[in-house]
């Protein structure tokens, strides 16, 4: 009885990290698409866009990034760029704040984002999933490249 018992807990342990282990690897890539809730949002004055759909797709070790945006003013963006995790420099074309981004991961819901341009960092972004995966919470700190201060907490509602 004493060993049935001993299986049974280390079958329970296995499943655990197993669980743990696929789990972290879906929240900490996002994958799915990702909504701006401009309501739950915090930009500096005249800096919040209209409407901001991201779209993450696991590509093997690391994500692709897909963004659609239409900004305060001026013209929509699209964007698209794929990233390991692993701090490196990912060509960007579309994006007119940064024409490389370098991601790492921190934890099963944290990734950090490196933003730059013409190889100077421009800003420097944390994002981080909630617990049942259902919110996604961007703070961006740093200048867009016309050097105006970014400071901002974006929420985004999975779809």
């Amino acid at each position: 009885m004493h060993t049935r018992m001993r299986q049974r807990s280390l079958f329970t342990a296995v499943a655990i990290v197993l669980a743990v282990a696929l789990g972290a690897t879906a929240f900490a890539q996002g994958a799915g698409t990702w909504k701006l809730n401009v309501a739950e949002s915090k930009y500096q004055k005249g800096q919040v866009p209209k409407s901001t759909t991201l779209k993450y797709e696991v590509a093997g070790e690391g994500i692709t990034v897909t963004v659609d945006s239409v900004p305060a003013d001026g013209a929509p963006i699209h964007y698209a760029y794929t990233a390991n995790y692993d701090g490196k420099d990912n060509p960007v074309v579309g994006n007119p704040n940064a024409d490389m981004a370098a991601r790492t991961r921190v934890n099963a819901t944290t990734t950090k984002l490196v933003n730059k341009k013409g190889g100077k960092t421009l800003s420097n972004v944390t994002l981080v999933t909630s617990g049942d995966g259902k919110k996604l919470t961007i703070t961006t700190t740093g200048t867009d490249a016309q050097g105006q201060n970014i400071d901002s907490v974006a929420v985004y509602d999975k779809q």
